[in-house]
């Protein structure tokens, strides 16, 4: 056992199942995706460490292991979804999610991000992920409906267009609030509009569509009709 394959196992025991998440397919795929490779190498040494890390580009993170395990845990993915992920990073959840879902669909805006994510997430052998370099924002409509929807950054409120490309019973994590915390949401799609759950405290950087933050601007886009939080 290597000095990478000691660190993963330590950071899912002390980091992850220490934390109350203990599903057997999230430990295997977190596992098959070590997170050492989807790091800067200026990072590598703290790679399994219990915090972010920054990746090259503006305000651009690789989450903390444990949200990335509990965002996991909390969509909820059949093996039969597809998922669409909104702000790829370092690829990181997205080859997570690869080894738990049918197909997963991923937007970044930065083009040096995406092609970096695509690279590193293929040589995993991980290929049902589509990566796309764009607005996060306008989703990714002709791949539309999608039964999950995972939203790596935060706005105010639900942005109507991604929630509008949610399949009927298909649920959208996002985190909502102002720009210093949030709480990260569960929204489900229903026959009559849209149902939202609080889950935990967290912070995110903000959406930016069209150089505009979703957490800070009332007008950035469209929401979705007031929902009950």
């Amino acid at each position: 056992m290597n000095s990478y394959d000691r660190q993963l196992l330590d950071m899912l025991q002390n980091q992850v199942t220490a934390r109350g998440i203990n599903d057997a397919r999230i430990l295997e795929a977190m596992q098959r995706a070590p997170r050492h490779l989807f790091v800067p190498e200026a990072s590598l040494d703290k790679a399994y460490d219990d915090h972010p890390l920054a990746l090259p580009a503006e305000r651009a993170t690789i989450s903390q292991p444990y949200m990335v395990a509990y965002m996991t845990d909390a969509l909820r993915c059949p093996p039969q979804c597809r998922v669409l992920e909104i702000g790829t990073g370092s690829g990181y959840q997205a080859a997570i999610l690869s080894f738990l879902c049918r197909e997963v669909f991923t937007i970044e805006r930065y083009g040096n991000l995406r092609n970096q994510a695509e690279t590193t997430v293929h040589e995993l052998g991980r290929m049902n992920v589509h990566f796309k370099t764009g607005d996060g924002l306008e989703g990714w409509p002709d791949k539309a409906p999608f039964d999950r929807i995972i939203i790596t950054a935060a706005a105010r409120k639900p942005p109507k267009a991604l929630a509008e490309q949610l399949a009927e019973g298909g649920s959208m994590l996002i985190p909502l609030g102002d720009s210093q915390i949030q709480t990260l949401t569960r929204v489900t799609r229903t026959e009559s509009g849209f149902e939202a759950e609080k889950l935990i405290p967290c912070v995110f950087v903000p959406i930016i569509s069209n150089r505009r933050s979703l957490t800070e601007d009332e007008d950035a886009c469209d929401w979705i009709e007031p929902i009950e939080i």
